[in-house]
């Protein structure tokens, strides 16, 4: 595992800070690290929520670490499991992730958040993919970022390689919610811990059938749910969990959810 990376588990809930001085950069031994911490988060049935954050207040991430790549680690070496800091490319990752951006957002660092499912951030925070003006390609935020945003804002982004403030962002529909500094990691353990006391067998199902309906057309997305051919729409539909949930809005009262 790295010196560079802390976790934490409380309950259901796991937290990982990037804590690698001073720009938080990733090189391909960070990146693998994450790979298998978020792998692991994926496997283990105790863990419900992940949050993912920086340490300090100025970074929150700055991608691709351009120092290790001078000094010879390959811009397309090995990223590990999940590819490039371990969650863009997580196969069957069916839990929710909140990014609590803490400071400053670019390159590959941005691309992490987008591979989270709720993004909020400090008043602080600037986001940007300045990948333009150093002769490559932001790979993933290319796929992505024009399929969150509207066209012409992620096109600026990243052929121009311009800064966004949070408000910014904030206003585009990337960032959830904007917080004061010293409320963000607060925030993020509260949202945390509502989806922790949710349904986590309706979460994997949200999860797949999003992530899947992404490349289908809506016909054939309804069909695959409907059939039962989404391997977590199955299990849901088959489980304890399920028919909890009719009974406890039957007889007014919390579900009790066992994941099972």
């Amino acid at each position: 595992m790295s010196d560079h990376i802390r976790t934490r588990h409380d309950g259901g809930v796991l937290e990982v800070v990037i804590d690698r001085p001073k720009a938080n950069a990733i090189d391909l031994a960070t990146s693998r690290a994450l790979g298998v911490i978020f792998r692991d988060f994926r496997d283990n049935p105790a863990l419900r929520v992940a949050i993912v954050s920086g340490a300090g207040e100025k970074f929150f991430c700055a991608g691709w670490d351009l120092k290790a790549a001078a000094s010879g680690d390959a811009v397309d070496g090995d990223y590990g499991v999940g590819g490039f800091g371990g969650l863009q490319e997580l196969r069957d990752l069916n839990k929710p992730v909140i990014c609590a951006v803490n400071g400053i957002c670019c390159g590959g660092g941005l691309e992490i958040a987008l591979s989270a499912d709720l993004i909020i951030a400090a008043e602080h925070a600037t986001f940007a993919l300045p990948e333009i003006r150093s002769g490559t390609v932001a790979d993933a935020a290319s796929i992505k970022l024009p399929k969150r945003i509207p066209y012409h804002i992620a096109m600026d982004m990243l052929l121009t390689g311009r800064w966004l403030d949070v408000h910014e962002a904030h206003r585009w529909g990337f960032v959830n919610e904007v917080l004061p500094a010293d409320r963000l990691m607060e925030r993020a353990w509260e949202l945390a811990r509502l989806l922790e006391s949710g349904p986590p067998l309706v979460h994997a199902a949200i999860k797949e059938i999003v992530r899947e309906a992404e490349g289908s057309t809506f016909q054939t997305a309804m069909n695959k749910i409907t059939k039962r051919q989404f391997a977590t729409v199955d299990r849901l539909y088959s489980s304890e969990d399920q028919l909890e949930g009719a009974r406890a809005f039957a007889e007014k009262r919390s579900p009790i959810w066992k994941g099972k």
